[in-house]
């Protein structure tokens, strides 16, 4: 049974800094990437990083390019998400999410999600 557990979530100010983490159990997928999403009140939720283990290649949505960054603990089974210069916008609930197969482009290659962290960010 797969399971994702998300940490580090909690309340900052702006300007501060998080670093989540996301535990991964019981994955035999041969997918090499992984990636972290989120969700804020009465939006839909949006990807906002991935990273490919094979070649360490990452992605970013633009609202986060520059202040956050994904990184991997292949031997820990762990993910990361380093989240610097928060913003109030970056308020949501973020969550770690793994794929079936090899690719990582779109919310719907991840069947495999955390419960989620929330995050907030206060002005």
């Amino acid at each position: 049974q797969v399971q994702l557990v998300e940490s580090g979530g909690g309340s900052v100010q702006a300007g501060g800094s998080l670093r989540l983490s996301c535990e991964a159990s019981g994955y035999r997928s041969r997918s090499y990437c992984m990636g972290w999403f989120r969700q804020a009140p009465g939006k839909e939720r949006e990807m906002v990083a991935t990273i490919y283990t094979g070649g360490g290649s990452t992605y970013y949505a633009d609202p986060v390019k520059g202040r956050f960054t994904i990184s991997q603990d292949t031997a820990k089974n762990t993910l990361y998400l380093q989240m610097n210069s928060l913003k109030p916008e970056d308020t949501a609930t973020y969550y770690c999410a793994a794929p079936f197969g090899g690719s990582c482009l779109s919310e719907v290659d991840f069947p495999y999600w955390g419960q989620g962290t929330r995050v907030t960010v206060s002005s």
